[in-house]
């Protein structure tokens, strides 16, 4: 029995969505799903499964960083036979070639963490997305006009930090943007043969030190949405 997520049986679907914070959960749950209903909140970490376009859909928080998101995605995985886990969260991003409200489809996710390589004995720097889910992102976000950033992101257990600069391992992999979960969601998924993918909105550029405010971030992140819950409808 899952000790993290106090869902029943069969209360979470098989499709899931996954932003880092509850109440950004809620607030897909209450502006675009259709009988959404709570069905956990466990540490305040909130789950609701609802309809979006006939399709049954749970949106969940995965809280912040690899651990969390880790312990969260491993659960939905194997206690509650979700199938499909799409991130969707916010980057800072590590070039002015990007702009504010990118959207960017991760193909990879880098990292310095020992995530994968403790949990699973996965040695490499990379993981991928795994499963399908990322070309059908690419695919609705063509059919409805949604411009899409395509490639690799770095995850960094570090928000602050006294370096400088880009580092070095985004360096190596081409990583124009930074957050904090999808490797842990990757590797999760590829050793359960399961499939997650991750989109990204761009709120922070970072070499100029410019971000989004409160009340700008909330309205960047509707296409975000739009794009997954679509995608989460062709699964």
């Amino acid at each position: 029995m899952s000790i993290h997520i106090n869902a029943n049986n069969g209360e979470i679907a098989s499709t899931l969505l996954m932003p880092g914070d509850p109440l950004r959960a809620k607030f897909i749950a209450e502006n675009y799903l259709t009988d959404a209903v709570k069905v956990s909140q466990t540490r305040n970490i909130l789950f609701y499964t609802g309809f979006y376009n006939n399709t049954r859909i749970t949106v969940g928080a995965s809280g912040m960083g690899c651990p969390s998101i880790g312990i969260y995605s491993y659960e939905l995985f194997t206690e509650f036979k979700v199938d499909n886990i799409i991130r969707i969260g916010t980057c800072g991003a590590y070039t002015t070639e990007l702009r504010f409200y990118d959207l960017i489809n991760v193909k990879g996710a880098v990292s310095e963490s020992t995530f994968a390589k403790n949990a699973w004995g996965f040695e490499e720097e990379l993981q991928e997305c795994q499963g399908p889910i990322f070309a059908s992102i690419n695919k609705v976000a063509a059919a409805c006009g949604t411009p899409l950033q395509i490639g690799n992101i770095h995850s960094t257990d570090v928000f602050y930090s006294k370096n400088q600069g880009t580092p070095s391992i985004a360096v190596k992999y081409d990583c124009r943007a930074v957050e904090m979960e999808s490797f842990a969601l990757f590797a999760n998924a590829n050793y359960l043969k399961k499939n997650a993918a991750c989109l990204l909105t761009v709120t922070d550029i970072i070499p100029t030190h410019e971000r989004l405010s409160a009340a700008e971030r909330e309205q960047a992140l509707h296409p975000m949405m739009k794009v997954a819950l679509d995608t989460a409808c062709v699964l």
